[in-house]
């Protein structure tokens, strides 16, 4: 049987690029330490792989999200934290201003130490974040939780003019947690301090004038109620970073788990790799041998 030489040399050269690519494609994936190069190499593998990426980008957002939430909520309890401070500061002022035996001048002073407080509770109350939001108005970040005004009569002068909506985040599949609080009960106890104050301040002040007295029990009780409320605020907040913190690590064991998961399925095996290299470079090899034996036989030799 006869070969024509054009035929024959196609047929080696082609066998030689086949040889070739099969020697790059394993040296490709020896550098990149994949197993797959293309989707076509193996379509069921390469679909568990997009999965797993998509459930792992997921899973990213998930924990970027927990590490953001943690650290505002952490941010609203040390706010909260310093106005019980601030509450309890004052209470201790309006328990001394009750006490019948103090002097019109002593209860003038106690009046005179409530506003610095008052005025601490209230800027802090319209605490901004880094980006200049209002951190206790509800959704209504761009509008101050409370406002004053001085022309208003005296229990009247603050408004809370937030709302109570809550921004909700995702922090798991189908699992969402507040990242916001809201401070209404703040303007109502202000209003009280204030009727409190203006009635301590009065020239002549007795603490047993009954109606003296019942302005400042019902700032008392007013207090005690914000003290109350606040506090279960901030208990609020600890219950919610153990959650997120149990999520965390939620998410971290589940990460884990697919990442073993996709080297199992998509890492290359180096040792099978070798061999299929050396497979390779040995069929290269005896290619460009026999290719160079042949084209050098001649017919001429023969006859």
């Amino acid at each position: 049987m006869r070969i024509a030489s054009t035929q024959f040399h196609s047929t080696m050269n082609t066998a030689l690029r086949n040889a070739t690519a099969r020697v790059e494609n394993i040296l490709q994936k020896m550098a990149s330490g994949v197993r797959y190069l293309l989707p076509s190499e193996n379509p069921v593998a390469n679909i568990r792989l997009a999965r797993l990426e998509r459930e792992e980008a997921t899973l990213d957002q998930y924990r970027e999200n927990i590490a953001t939430l943690r650290n505002r909520l952490s941010q609203n309890e040390a706010i909260l934290n310093s106005i019980t401070s601030d509450m309890l500061s004052v209470r201790d002022l309006l328990v001394w201003a009750a006490n019948g035996a103090n002097t019109s001048e002593d209860i003038a002073a106690m009046a005179a130490s409530m506003q610095p407080i008052m005025d601490s509770l209230f800027y802090t109350s319209n605490t901004r974040d880094a980006e200049g939001r209002y951190v206790f108005s509800g959704t209504a970040t761009d509008t101050p939780t409370l406002t004053y005004d001085p022309n208003a009569p005296v229990g009247m002068r603050y408004t809370f003019t937030g709302n109570e909506e809550l921004q909700r985040v995702v922090v798991g599949d189908g699992i969402t947690q507040p990242a916001n609080l809201s401070l209404p009960e703040l303007a109502v106890l202000l209003n009280q301090l204030d009727s409190a104050r203006e009635a301590l301040s009065t020239p002549g002040v007795n603490a047993n004038d009954p109606a003296v007295r019942a302005v400042v029990t019902a700032a008392l009780d007013g207090l005690d109620a914000a003290i109350d409320s606040v506090s279960a605020r901030i208990a609020g907040i600890g219950g919610s970073q153990n959650i997120l913190e149990t999520l965390e690590v939620n998410h971290a064991n589940v990460s884990l788990s697919n990442q073993q998961a996709a080297l199992a399925i998509g890492q290359l095996d180096y040792a099978d790799a070798a061999v299929k290299l050396n497979g390779y470079m040995a069929a290269v090899q005896a290619t460009q041998k026999a290719y160079g034996a042949v084209s050098r036989l001649s017919l001429f030799e023969v006859i």
